[in-house]
């Protein structure tokens, strides 16, 4: 059994790199770790990994139309399996939700490198694919596009939260709300509401309307979002008047559910892992950000494939333009970059615990956590 001792030196690994013209006394604290498995890991400049890494951005075709073939065709099976099955047991007919599920979520993957311009070379093939998927998806793709890259070019930025992002208060935020603002966080934290009730919404009602982007964005958003809603009422349409409305929702809500879930699991343990990396702007540093805030999700092979390599995500935050097929590859050639913020699959279960940010540890730290840090500050003043 690997030691806790083990498991925390695994995943406090950083690249030690180079900054020529800052003394090394005055550099930013989380450029470097004093750590023993530091030594481990060649000498990097993070500042220039995003054009190291830009080898891999070129996509094939024949690669891209393959991955959109083994991803759609499998899930239209599955569907029809599931219309076959239900004339003989609803339950079994339930189980290929699960598959069924994993296929949608991988679907959606390919929306998001579309989004980012990876999965092909003209921006025209990604911007229609992805908008085609998005009806698949529930997700408007020109919405959620400008969303996500709001994410990517913020992300573990304290002072410019809010898009794109699961949200994320400090130690000291926490505390200056009233009961009701911390019974609100507090909830939208726990496990059922952030992957269950969550994921519902996002999907379902949240996704309907340009939420975040009402005003002041233009009418790309609204047109993407309209647009998409029609698209998916003809689709649904068409399949109510096929099967009928009940079992097109006893087919359709739980493959939309058990896709909802993994997809904002996988999206929640990319960035909500307890030695994540958040800054004040004048510390903040895109390259850093993206190294040591995003996690290398280890999962089994099978989850990989599924989830299609989006767990090797701090590569994918480096340089967003690698298609997700050749995120591995790129990981294979750069070997001293598999073991930072490594998280297996048992590992990330203890990620839904970290739900606030504490500045002065510069970690993740749970409600627990803070409750004992308390305790112990009002018994060293009563001493």
């Amino acid at each position: 059994m690997q030691r806790r001792g083990d498991f925390l030196h695994t995943r406090r690994a950083r690249v030690c790199f180079i900054v020529p013209d800052i003394p090394p006394n005055q550099r930013h604290p989380t450029m470097t770790r004093d750590d023993p498995t530091t030594s481990q890991i060649p000498a990097l400049n993070v500042q220039r990994l995003p054009g190291i890494l830009a080898r891999y951005r070129d996509p094939k075709l024949s690669r891209s139309i393959a991955e959109i073939a083994i991803t759609a065709l499998p899930l239209i099976a599955l569907w029809v399996a599931m219309w076959g099955l239900m004339h003989i047991s609803y339950w079994l007919s339930l189980i290929l939700a699960v598959p069924a599920g994993g296929f949608l979520v991988r679907l959606f993957l390919i929306q998001h490198d579309c989004s980012h311009g990876s999965f092909f070379r003209q921006r025209g093939a990604n911007d229609w694919v992805g908008r085609a998927i998005g009806v698949i998806t529930l997700t408007p793709y020109d919405y959620w596009k400008r969303t996500h890259a709001a994410h990517h070019a913020t992300s573990g930025n304290l002072d410019r939260r809010g898009m794109g992002d699961i949200e994320t208060l400090t130690v000291r935020e926490y505390m200056a709300r009233n009961w009701l603002g911390r019974f609100g966080y507090r909830l939208y934290r726990h496990p059922a509401v952030m992957f269950g009730l969550g994921p519902a919404y996002l999907f379902v009602l949240q996704h309907r309307a340009p939420i975040g982007l009402m005003w002041g964005a233009g009418w790309k958003p609204w047109i993407s979002t309209m647009s998409t809603n029609a698209a998916i009422a003809t689709l649904a349409a068409g399949l109510i008047w096929l099967i009928g409305f009940g079992p097109f929702l006893l087919i359709h809500g739980p493959i939309v559910l058990i896709s909802g879930s993994f997809g904002v699991w996988l999206f929640y343990v990319q960035h909500q892992f307890e030695e994540t990396s958040w800054a004040r702007d004048g510390d903040w540093s895109l390259p850093e950000a993206a190294l040591h805030g995003s996690s290398h999700y280890d999962l089994p092979i099978v989850l990989r494939w599924f989830s299609a390599n989006i767990g090797v995500h701090h590569i994918h935050h480096l340089s967003s333009k690698i298609p997700y097929y050749r995120l591995r590859e790129a990981l294979t050639n750069h070997p001293e970059l598999a073991g930072i913020s490594r998280l297996t699959l048992w590992q990330s279960l203890r990620c839904v615990n970290f739900a606030l940010w504490d500045e002065s540890a510069r970690r993740l730290i749970s409600f627990r956590a803070l409750r004992r840090q308390a305790r112990i500050a009002r018994g060293a003043t009563t001493s």
